[in-house]
Order: C-alpha cells, then structure tokens, then sequence
C-alpha cells in the first residue's frame, strides 16, 4: 500500500509539473511594425493621393455649378487614379489595418458610383450626398497611413 502511495504520488507530481509548464504565461509579441521598404512603397502613392483629397472642393464646385461633364471626368480621371494608387498602398499596410482599408476603398468606388449616376441624371442634392461621403472615405484611408517615422 505504501508503495503505492508513493508511485501514485510520483505520478501526480509528473502530471502537475508537465501541465505547470504547458500553461506558462503566454509570450508577448511586439506589435507589428513597418519595414523601410513598406514605408518607402507607401510613401510613393501618398502625395497622389493628398493631391487628389486637397482638390475634392473643385469637385464639390462643379457639382453645385452643374458641369456635369467635368464631374463625370474628374471621378474618371484623378478620382479612379487615387483609388488605383490607394490598392498598391494596401499590401503595405500592416495585416490588422488591411481589412478596414480595403472596406474604405470599396466604399469609396460606391461613392464615386452615386456621384457619376447622379450627375448622369443631372441630381445635384444626391451628388453632393455621395461626394461627401466620399471625402469621408478618402479621410479615413489617409488615417490608416503611418508617418514616414513609424518603422
């Protein structure tokens, strides 16, 4: 019985010692950073990008001026090029941030979308809804960039 008793208490002491060291505390990791080569690949598209978001009033204007030609060519032209540049930054973007600005990007197209529809009917309060919306997402992608120091 004795003999028992101790390989039993040998075993217990094995069994604990292993889950002891099985359920340490967990290590934590630093949280992701940017490489130089991202920052340098993200930087490229960036002034495009703020160039695009600084002449959104020109938008706004040929929106209340009615030149719905020119609203059509600017979402067609400077617009769908801040979208594009938008995607290559992407990839860049540290792994948690990535979802929310592909969300951002495809919101921004629906935007761009009504903004195109509505000037193709010619109305002036939906366009001016949508390009709002639009500044907003352009906004909040440039929020998600990180500053040239952030490596």
């Amino acid at each position: 019985m004795v003999r028992q008793r101790s390989i039993f208490s040998l075993i217990l002491v094995l069994v604990t010692t292993f889950l002891i060291s099985c359920g340490g505390p967990s290590v934590a990791t630093a949280p992701p950073t940017y490489t130089e080569t991202q920052l340098v690949k993200i930087q490229e598209y960036i002034p495009d990008i703020q160039v695009v978001r600084d002449r959104f009033p020109e938008l706004k204007t040929l929106i209340q001026s009615g030149e719905w030609i020119k609203v059509g060519n600017f979402i067609h032209g400077p617009m769908t090029e801040a979208r594009l540049n938008m995607t290559y930054v992407i990839p860049n973007l540290v792994p948690q941030d990535q979802p929310q600005a592909r969300q951002i990007t495809k919101d921004l197209l629906s935007h761009l979308v009504k903004v195109d529809q509505a000037a193709s009917a010619g109305n002036t309060n939906q366009a001016l809804s949508a390009y709002k919306d639009a500044f907003v997402d352009v906004d909040k992608f440039l929020q998600l960039i990180p500053e040239a120091g952030d490596s």
